[in-house]
């Protein structure tokens, strides 16, 4: 069935905003896969295929829908209440099966070709490791070694050719951005308990600075060996800022918070419309995700006391101004979901900040999963600024 208007109750809060996000996007997208119990992964599109375990299959985009559900499960576990009921799995539970399921439609490996893909899984895996002691439920021992696996690869990956970096995928000819950072934030996290990989996390961001770092403050995409000489690719993405931001401040430091407020600056001058405080967005596809990755680092960077508050003031707004516009821009439409196995009204999120869903998917329009864990994870990020604002 094609959209509804949108309910005209405003709500005010984002803690409240990113949980009805939450819930639309789980059931809009989210099942077991061929009604197996236990299992969980989020359809690539709806409307679709309702059997998530066939093609088409983004391995990275399940990991930030999984990284998404971790963020639902630490406000579950502040506030005692489940976001899709007491009588449905809690966030954390659902997170857990999305890594368990994603590995099994991955042929039962947790590796693949692309160090990216690995570094955005290894992120979420371990915060939610992270929440489930919190919670006094610590993951299984398969987990950890799976974690243990994902690391294993990355380190392979970070060599002294062109320098230092991280290469994008098996075939190492490229070493980018996109691998480099995450992986560079998940070994700094690591580091709390291992000092080598923190070290090694530094030589990471410390590459990054020295090889693709633009005049303007910005990462470009990275160092590619074409017949057997380094060229730079310079082309700017604005998921990529992200983790560095995030590996900046995990790392912590004069210098690297430093570079941390320089990269909250560039963002704010050079991947906003028009200069404002709203961030670019970039379609569909996996261009869909760009700005939610974006946003959640930018909101690290509100609540980090040990930047200046100027830096901290401008991030807060960039992902507070852009989640406002999405939530505006909402639209509803009645769904087949897959978690509840019933026809219910959904909310659909626009691409673009300012836009109206409507307009963006008139009719049956698909509407694929990137944009909607996109907006998600931006009101999740605006959530996190809120609720800190409030202790």
């Amino acid at each position: 069935m094609a959209f509804t208007s949108s309910d005209p109750d405003q709500t005010d809060s984002f803690p409240a905003i990113a949980s009805a996000a939450a819930r639309s996007v789980i059931r809009h997208f989210g099942g077991p896969v061929l009604g197996l119990p236990g299992t969980h992964l989020a359809a690539v599109r709806r409307p679709g295929s309702v059997n998530n375990f066939v093609r088409p299959f983004h391995y990275w985009w399940q990991a930030h829908y999984a990284d998404a559900l971790v963020d639902v499960g630490w406000r579950e576990l502040r506030t005692g209440e489940r976001v899709n009921g007491p009588s449905l799995p809690s966030a954390g539970e659902l997170a857990a099966r999305t890594v368990k399921t994603l590995v099994s439609r991955n042929f039962f490996r947790v590796t693949n070709s692309y160090y990216d893909d690995m570094a955005w899984l290894a992120l979420a895996m371990g915060r939610l490791d992270a929440l489930a002691r919190e919670a006094g439920k610590p993951g299984p021992g398969e987990r950890l070694k799976l974690e243990h696996a994902l690391t294993d690869q990355l380190l392979s990956a970070a060599t002294e050719d062109l320098g230092g970096g991280l290469f994008w995928n098996t075939k190492r000819d490229f070493k980018n951005t996109a691998a480099t950072a995450p992986a560079a934030l998940h070994l700094a996290r690591l580091g709390r308990r291992t000092p080598e990989y923190r070290q090694k996390a530094q030589g990471l961001v410390d590459w990054l600075e020295e090889h693709v770092l633009d005049d303007r403050g910005l990462y470009r995409d990275g160092v590619r060996i074409t017949k057997g000489e380094p060229v730079l690719n310079e082309a700017v993405f604005s998921y990529n800022q992200g983790p560095v931001l995030g590996a900046l401040l995990e790392l912590g430091g004069e210098e690297n918070l430093r570079r941390a407020a320089r990269t909250v600056d560039a963002v704010k001058g050079h991947l906003t419309e028009r200069r404002t405080h709203i961030l670019t967005t970039h379609g569909e596809g996996d261009g869909g995700l760009f700005t939610g990755i974006l946003c959640r680092y930018l909101a690290t960077a509100a609540v980090d006391e040990r930047l200046p508050e100027h830096t901290r003031s401008r991030a807060a707004t960039l992902v507070t101004t852009t989640a406002r516009l999405l939530w505006d821009g909402r639209g509803e439409r009645w769904a087949h979901t897959g978690i509840v196995k019933r026809p219910e009204r959904v909310l659909v999120f626009p691409r673009t900040p300012g836009a109206e869903a409507v307009r963006e998917y008139p009719g049956q329009t698909p509407v694929e999963l990137s944009t909607q864990v996109q907006a998600w994870t931006v009101f999740e990020a605006a959530a996190s600024i809120e609720e800190a604002a409030r202790r």
